[in-house]
């Protein structure tokens, strides 16, 4: 064997007894140290550390803030009406060793028994209030309490702290919300019905209030013309009469040719007159005698 292969042989050995023996805990990650599936060591700090190849194993958890959103309860107020609640919850690992004994370092197994306390503290909570309450009253200070109490538990159970718990919505049963929006729609159509009623009865009071302003407005305007054409004619009256007044003899003069346009404007028309009357002395005579 050649010393290049050597070397390589020297070198890939090297390496895995270094990834076997060495190992790094960041700064967000907690960890502990198992011997033969016993636990040795739990108060690791972040940075690099070394274990005993294929002896010691290393679990490596998730230091950070976590989510647990749970699915959707029912729960009772002091008053017996039942609520879907949905909360969701913020919690960290405070304690490795505890979380580690009292979980296996299953993630799952921690979620679970979280919710679940999540879950009871709701419902205390909840039934200790009235629907006022949860819904906008004292939501806060339920939220802060149950958070509060929680903590009392879970630190030394479960080895985490809960950071905040948050309701995302509050819902009534599928049941109820159906009864309710069926008041809800007979209440609006009443209300309705009470609105269309009431704007027909204005539209029919304005209705019959332009047709009064119609009515006075037309009998105003016929009035108006009437008097105008009154005062016309008795104008037209007064001017003939002082025109006639003035010269008889030619207003009867300007009355013969107007009525001769009339009675020779169709030459198909046949009149029989005597020619020494009244009509034809204009006709016979310039001076009209």
């Amino acid at each position: 064997m050649s010393k290049r292969t050597l070397s390589i042989v020297f070198v890939l050995a090297l390496t895995l007894v270094a990834t076997s023996t060495l190992y790094v805990i960041q700064e967000t990650e907690l960890a502990v140290k198992l011997r033969f599936g016993r636990l040795i060591e739990t108060d690791i700090q972040p940075g690099l550390h070394y274990k005993i190849p294929f002896v010691d194993k290393v679990r490596k958890f998730d230091a950070r803030v976590l989510t647990l959103d749970a699915d959707p309860a029912s729960f009772f107020t002091v008053e017996k009406k039942r609520l879907i609640v949905d909360a969701f919850s913020k919690w960290r690992i405070v304690d490795v060793d505890v979380y580690y004994r009292s979980t296996g370092g299953n993630f799952l197994v921690a979620q679970e028994r979280l919710a679940s306390r999540v879950n009871d503290g709701l419902r205390n909570q909840f039934g200790a209030r009235t629907l006022q309450e949860v819904v906008s009253g004292e939501r806060d200070q339920l939220m802060k309490n149950l958070a509060d109490k929680l903590n009392l538990t879970v630190r030394q159970t479960l080895g985490v702290e809960v950071v905040d718990v948050r309701i995302k919505g509050i819902d009534l049963p599928p049941e109820v919300s159906e009864q309710v929006y069926r008041r809800m729609k007979a209440e609006r159509e009443k209300e309705a019905r009470i609105l269309r009623s009431e704007g027909g009865e204005q539209a029919e009071k304005i209705r019959a209030d332009a047709d009064r302003q119609k009515t006075v407005l037309l009998a105003n305007a016929y009035r108006i013309a009437e008097e105008t054409k009154g005062q016309g004619d008795a104008q037209a009256t007064s001017t003939y009469a002082d025109a006639y007044t003035k010269n008889p003899e030619f207003y009867a003069f300007i009355r013969s040719l107007t009525a001769y346009g009339n009675s020779f404007s169709n030459k198909g028309d046949v009149l029989l007159v005597d020619p020494k009357s009244d009509f034809f002395r204009y006709l016979n005579s310039q001076k009209g005698e």
